[in-house]
């Protein structure tokens, strides 16, 4: 079930939002938000789901074992190895072991047998939250949880189930037990959600379809313009696709009583390529600075081995994205320029933030072509293409301005805009004009019919389309 479908938009949202308002205690309200939260990923899921509340489980225990062992460093070490090992091991299962079995195919000649194992939505989502709450409980972040339907809620929880962000325990314990709900929160939190509904299906989709149709194209049917088209379009199209998601999961958080940070701020503006890394997918990258990188050794060992965590890190992040060779080199082409940032003088601010903004966006760009072609092979091509495909016929051009029809464009222009900070801006505004100045209560008035118009438009394109994929469910 997808947060831009009817289904949940008509009927699973209305219904779990009744029941949780008619729950008399924050119990109650924990007991029907797990029970929903385990349907909602039945609709999609209905086997899989058992693997989702055996990992709630095992981690559970896991957590509970290692508190229980507090006196004894070795056995608590022990636990938390074999946590690692369980965790990790289920995910190499149904994510990475056909690729492993075609890659020692390919490299050796051989011939064994891939198995065909589907990939359960959201394996790398709840894996990386339920390994954070057992790290966590070892480090002494936390206390322990003894109540497993708390936990079972912290792993399930609908909103960031699926597609993330990744919450870790330590930011949302204390919500499991004290959290507060008011209709204003519920009106922040729908309001939230429609903002990230009209980036998924208003935008994400549009750009989406351009560059679907520009990947597929043969190398003879492609030119530098298509190419630079569909690069562009898809940076555009993830970006959307993947913020609109999270500002979804954390407006449905708000409705709820939960504050989930913010997982995006504005990657598009970023100077170099270590401050993109802070804006984009924060909750992933704060995720494996906290429990990789820092354990690793993070810059205390010196640069060598700062440099190696560093890849170490970036090679697990591309590989995190899915089993291809195409995420490893996309991971190590971060890690790579990241590297090269460290060894370059520091320059004047204002060149740092004119130059370095285009530098980034090339990289990112490039980058992002990396991560959607289907090979590496394609990927070679479609950079090639974008620096050396200076030809044109008659069918590049018709395609052309096929894409580039004015409902496109119009989209292509809003996407662009979006990539601002227009969040931080509207906030100096309120701030300028509070709510009981006549300024501000226009401003209010204008937020309530703009989340409005948008909802319904988003109601007619998802009602006149097909097209409605969702980028991060395969992660």
């Amino acid at each position: 079930m997808v947060f831009s479908s009817f289904v949940f938009i008509c009927i699973f949202l209305p219904v779990t939002c009744l029941l949780n308002f008619v729950s008399p205690s924050l119990k109650v309200k924990n007991i029907v938000l797990t029970v929903v939260s385990i349907l909602f990923y039945a609709y999609g899921e209905p086997v899989y789901v058992l693997l989702m509340l055996a990992s709630a489980l095992f981690n559970y225990l896991f957590a509970y074992f290692i508190d229980k062992e507090r006196q004894n460093i070795k056995a608590r070490k022990l636990i938390l190895s074999g946590a690692v090992i369980v965790n990790l091991g289920v995910l190499g299962v149904f994510k990475y072991l056909g690729f492993l079995v075609e890659t020692i195919n390919s490299v050796c000649g051989i011939h064994i047998p891939v198995p065909a194992i589907s990939l359960p939505i959201g394996i790398s989502f709840f894996t990386f939250q339920a390994l954070s709450y057992v790290i966590d409980v070892y480090r002494e972040d936390v206390k322990v949880q003894k109540n497993f339907g708390k936990v079972l809620l912290y792993i399930s929880f609908f909103p960031q189930l699926i597609a993330g962000p990744i919450v870790k325990y330590h930011d949302i314990s204390d919500q499991l037990d004290h959290r507060e709900e008011s209709m204003e929160l519920m009106i922040t939190g729908w309001k939230r959600f429609v903002i990230g509904l009209g980036k998924k299906v208003l935008i994400a989709n549009t750009v989406g379809s351009i560059a679907d149709t520009i990947f597929a194209l043969e190398s003879g049917n492609m030119n530098s313009g298509l190419a630079w088209i569909g690069a562009i379009a898809y940076a555009f199209q993830i970006y959307y696709d993947f913020s609109g998601y999270s500002d979804m999961a954390i407006g449905l958080g708000c409705m709820f009583g939960f504050r989930f940070k913010e997982n995006f701020l504005y990657p598009y503006a970023a100077t170099s390529m270590k401050d993109f890394w802070r804006r984009w997918h924060i909750s992933l990258s704060t995720w494996f600075k906290e429990y990789l990188y820092i354990p690793l050794g993070g810059n205390r060992k010196g640069k060598i081995r700062t440099i190696v965590n560093k890849f170490i890190v970036f090679f697990c992040t591309g590989l995190w994205h899915g089993a291809s060779f195409t995420f490893i080199l996309w991971g190590l082409y971060h890690g790579a320029f990241l590297m090269l940032e460290e060894m370059i003088p520091k320059v004047p601010n204002l060149i740092q933030k004119t130059l370095g903004r285009v530098y980034a966006l090339l990289v990112i760009v490039i980058g992002f072509v990396l991560f959607r072609a289907d090979t590496v092979g394609q990927a070679g091509m479609m950079i090639s293409k974008m620096f050396t495909g200076v030809f044109a016929n008659a069918q590049t051009e018709s395609l052309t301005t096929q894409l580039l029809n004015p409902w496109n464009l119009f989209i292509l222009v809003i996407a662009l805009i979006g990539m601002g900070p227009i969040k931080i801006v509207l906030n100096k505004l309120k701030e300028m004009h509070n709510s009981t100045s006549i300024v501000g209560s226009i401003g209010i008035c204008m937020s309530y019919i703009v989340t409005i118009l948008i909802f319904v438009w988003c109601m007619f394109r998802l009602a006149s389309s097909t097209y409605n994929p969702f980028i991060y469910f395969r992660f």
